[in-house]
């Protein structure tokens, strides 16, 4: 996965250090220190894989590495001048070569157009015995602006301190954006993210710089013995670190399985739960129409009911009268009879 990594250090006489020497490791060249009468030859040295320098408009003098850096240590006459300032950046091991050159040249001109200082840039390969993603870059700033004339103003917001912290995180928060946007270019799905840890709201444990000489006797130790386990205490921290990272790491996967298998569960669930309802109220309109039908039947066969009485009252008050009618014919003929025989005289 692409790794984030900046950190920003001075060069400083007080360390004993010379910039010129600095640049020539660097670059793997050879330069000299005119102040001090001495050559720095780095020709011989491997995993250079590129080096360029970016300047500012009409600083073209500055192309001229062995010119820079001279100048740069002409400019300061104190003996705990910082005279120059290091960069420097783990480059996506998911881009090829061009496309990390490219990443880091991105990076070199956003410091020149902020500040107006001048940027050697070393792009190295990983180390032959370290881990073969290390690509990394080394951008030597100088700590004045440059310009058609040679160096000017020192560059004060990078040295005071109520300044410095807010530039170099902003400037860790570009370079997190730069390597982002060009994964992206290249359509690889890893991120980086320039906050801590804790910032990010992240369990892991961040390890511990190893430095300079604990990283030596750690890669001298592993060319006599591949594989073996660390001899430094940094290096025996950071492997417990590293250990502890990974449980949390595998804990988290572990979690996040388990949070997605739920989800889906939680889908399904929702699914028939709808499916159900919809269900139950395709089922309750069935019985409702049943029970319209049922009802619409009950009526009709009370409407039958009543039809059928009302015909029989109707037949039985037919039968009636017509019975009446047959008792009142049978009547009439008798009292005829007696009318025509007239009075009856008694002895």
């Amino acid at each position: 996965m692409a790794i984030y990594h900046l950190s920003v250090k001075s060069i400083s006489r007080s360390a004993g250090r010379s910039v010129v020497a600095a640049a020539a490791y660097r670059a793997g060249q050879e330069l000299t220190d005119e102040r001090q009468g001495l050559t720095h030859d780095y020709t011989r040295k491997q995993g250079v894989e590129d080096a360029f320098i970016v300047v500012p408009d009409g600083a073209d003098w500055a192309q001229d590495r062995n010119a820079l850096w001279n100048a740069a240590e002409a400019a300061e006459k104190r003996k705990d001048a910082k005279t120059g300032r290091e960069y420097e950046l783990a480059l996506p091991a998911e881009l090829d070569a061009g496309a990390r050159k490219e990443l880091a040249r991105d990076f070199a001109r956003e410091l020149v157009e902020r500040y107006g200082v001048v940027a050697d840039v070393a792009i190295h390969e990983p180390g032959r015995e370290g881990d073969n993603r290390n690509h990394h870059a080394h951008i030597l700033t100088t700590t004045r602006t440059a310009g058609e004339d040679g160096l000017g103003a020192k560059t004060r917001v990078l040295d005071v301190a109520s300044t410095a912290s807010a530039e170099i995180e902003h400037m860790r928060g570009v370079w997190a954006r730069q390597v982002n946007m060009a994964l992206e270019r290249h359509q690889v799905e890893q991120r980086v993210d320039h906050r801590s840890f804790e910032r990010q709201g992240k369990e892991q444990e961040p390890t511990r710089h190893m430095g300079v000489s604990a990283t030596a006797l750690e890669r001298q130790a592993a060319r006599e013995i591949p594989g073996r386990e660390p001899v430094t205490d940094l290096g025996k921290q950071n492997a417990e670190i590293r250990e502890r990272n990974r449980v949390l790491e595998t804990a988290r996967k572990a979690v996040e399985k388990a949070q997605e298998m739920f989800s889906g569960l939680e889908k399904k669930a929702r699914l028939a739960v709808g499916l159900a309802r919809k269900i139950g109220q395709r089922m309750e309109r069935e019985r409702e129409a049943e029970r319209q039908r049922k009802e619409l039947a009950r009526q009709a066969e009370i409407r039958r009911q009543q039809d059928i009485r009302a015909a029989e009252e109707a037949r039985k008050a037919a039968e009636k009268d017509r019975q009446k009618q047959l008792a009142k014919e049978i009547e009439e003929p008798t009292f005829r009879r007696s009318r025509d025989r007239g009075p009856s005289i008694g002895f």
